[in-house]
């Protein structure tokens, strides 16, 4: 059982940044793939960002490839996205994900636990 909790959402200009956080419990932290996901209102679930377990391996949505970078400190059970450059379409709930996979998963079914998510709002 992992369980999740983002932080570090909040309302930015665009053009700014936002850093945020995504502490696990548990003491298996290191064995799971993380995710980045977000939801805008009336829009599904897209992925955002993806991690391996030793945070050697990443990979990215186009749609922010270039401005987000996605890490991780296993000795902090914690996952981070950092977010550069942000735009007014970047506006949505971002949830961290974590799956027991060992591919990398990029769809939201492939994951076993989700956190409860953090609004990011970019004003124009």
């Amino acid at each position: 059982q992992v369980q999740l909790v983002e932080s570090g959402g909040g309302l930015v200009q665009a053009g700014g940044s936002l850093r945020l956080s995504c502490a696990a419990s548990g003491r298996t932290f290191s064995r799971y793939v993380m995710g980045w996901f977000r939801q805008a209102p009336g829009k599904e679930r897209e992925f955002v960002a993806v991690i391996n377990w030793s945070g050697g391996n990443t990979y990215y949505a186009d749609s922010v490839k270039g401005r987000f970078t996605i890490s991780r400190d296993n000795a902090k059970n914690t996952v981070y996205l950092q977010m550069n450059g942000l735009k007014p379409e970047d506006t949505a709930v971002y949830y961290c994900a974590a799956a027991s996979s060992s591919i990398v998963p990029l769809s939201p079914p492939e994951y076993d636990y989700w956190g409860q998510g953090t609004q990011v709002t970019v004003s124009s």
